[in-house]
């Protein structure tokens, strides 16, 4: 498959399942047994910003900023179905967002040199080109700006059960493409190495001013029973299932 046949497909089965995936993973919530925002506070004081969120989905990130004072919410999502949720429910909490429909590979018209602020929830893994996003990303952000984006981290998909023990089943190396089903619907992404994120950030002009992999104090006091699940508490106290990355603009 190319780049735009992965694209179509991709976007053909988020419409399917968005609903499915209304109001998860966002905002505060960075992650599965990750600490959140309200702990990190990575995104510091927002008021008076301009926000951009890489892969919207259902808004519910875009309106964490906006009860927070953030002056202009935008974004972008390669859903339309996405993009019609995510509209009603701001336009519900009397925002006035400014979304569009595109692969984050492609500039839909955003204005450059314009947000303080960029991120991604648990979104910018669904990339295909990394490095063409992360140069869009770095162009639509004044000199300074921040970019702050989370993921599964990418031992997860190294990682199977077998006989209620976890196995190694696929090499951390392999940055092959993965095609898979989610909610029923054939979905593609590559699972990228850790340092494949890091070095295509400093390529595309970021330095790194904070990376997370902890595990939070919840997951950790507790003694959780074997589980097969993909994300499980089991599977946290033994390694983290997602990751933070806080870069800023040079």
């Amino acid at each position: 498959m190319n780049q735009k046949e992965i694209h179509a497909q991709n976007q053909n089965s988020w419409n399917m399942i968005a609903d499915d995936w209304f109001g998860t993973t966002a905002l505060p919530v960075y992650g599965r047994n990750i600490p959140s925002e309200d702990e990190l506070c990575l995104f510091g004081d927002v008021a008076g910003m301009k926000i951009l969120d890489i892969g919207f989905g259902s808004g519910h990130s875009l309106i964490y900023h906006g009860t927070r004072g953030a002056a202009e919410l935008w974004g972008i999502d390669l859903s339309n179905k996405q993009k019609e949720n995510a509209e009603i429910l701001l336009k519900q909490n009397g925002y006035k967002p400014r979304l569009f429909v595109s692969p984050m590979e492609e500039d839909p018209g955003l204005p450059k040199d314009y947000f303080s602020v960029a991120y991604s929830i648990y979104a910018l893994g669904w990339t295909i080109d990394l490095d063409t996003t992360l140069n869009l990303v770095a162009s639509y952000l004044k000199q300074g700006g921040i970019f702050i984006f989370s993921w599964d981290h990418p031992f997860m998909r190294c990682i199977e059960a077998e006989n209620e023990f976890l196995a190694i089943k696929r090499s951390y190396h392999d940055e092959d493409i993965l095609h898979f089903s989610k909610g029923g619907h054939p979905v593609s992404l590559y699972n990228r190495k850790l340092s494949t994120y890091i070095n295509a950030l400093a390529k595309a002009g970021f330095v790194i001013e904070n990376m997370i992999e902890e595990v939070d104090h919840r997951t950790m006091n507790a003694q959780p029973e074997f589980s097969s699940a993909y994300y499980s508490d089991y599977k946290a106290k033994l390694f983290p299932l997602s990751f933070i990355i806080k870069a800023r603009k040079l």
